[in-house]
């Protein structure tokens, strides 16, 4: 595909098929990956690709500690949370996702499902997980590096017809997921990317989020003025 195609035309995948991802095209799609731009060149980023077994274990140690209520240990903070159009914009996804897939406002066993769902990783075939050199810690240049290149990854797997979702719902539980997929501790866990082949009747991928437009989203400064015709 055409570079504004695929960005154009990638959308959030959270519906699967039960079919396996290749490690040499996970390979191929992580080299194009990072040619995202990186600081000085400093490439902070590492990446635990797991599948299988290992990423059984994580959804299950990851539903069973947040549904036992140990509190959230994401390494990655979040902050106090949305407010405003933020929080309006935020509000405005959940509706079309529950839309699409027919969740109504009062079903609560439904939207708990739903919930549980983000936890698993949306039972994607593979997780990457997306972690950063810890002596790098309280530096913001890192972290901002490494959504680059996660940027990239989700656009380099669409481009090959896999989707993605960009999910720290499933590493909310980080004990878990270094136990298992074996990060060790000079490693900072972000965030991870749940992949695999999209399921065209999973009503939910067929959401397309909307974006604010360039009007509102950018200020040009010292530009001059069209000329009228």
């Amino acid at each position: 595909m055409e570079f504004e195609q695929v960005v154009r035309s990638r959308r959030s995948i959270r519906g699967f098929l039960d079919k396996p991802v290749r490690r040499e095209l996970i390979a191929e799609i992580l080299e194009i990956a990072m040619r995202a731009p990186t600081s000085m060149n400093t490439q902070p980023w590492h990446f635990f690709v797991v599948t299988g077994d290992v990423l059984d274990r994580i959804r299950e140690g990851n539903v069973e500690r947040n549904l036992a209520g140990v509190p959230d240990s994401r390494e990655f903070r979040r902050g106090p949370g949305y407010h405003g159009v933020h929080r309006e914009r935020q509000v405005e996804i959940a509706k079309q996702l529950f839309g699409a897939m027919g969740i109504a406002r009062e079903d609560k066993q439904a939207r708990q499902d739903w919930v549980l769902r983000g936890f698993r990783q949306f039972d994607a075939p593979v997780s990457i997980v997306v972690t950063y050199d810890r002596d790098l810690l309280g530096d913001d240049i890192a972290p901002f590096d490494c959504g680059g290149v996660v940027n990239c990854l989700v656009n380099t797997a669409w481009s090959k017809g896999l989707g993605c979702v960009i999910n720290s719902q499933g590493i909310m539980q980080s004990p878990v997921v270094r136990e298992h997929a074996k990060i060790p501790d000079d490693k900072v866990i972000q965030t991870c990317v749940a992949m695999g082949w999209p399921d065209e009747t999973f009503p939910a991928n067929a959401v397309v989020s909307r974006r604010k437009p360039v009007d509102e989203a950018a200020t040009f400064v010292g530009f001059a003025e069209e000329p009228v015709s």
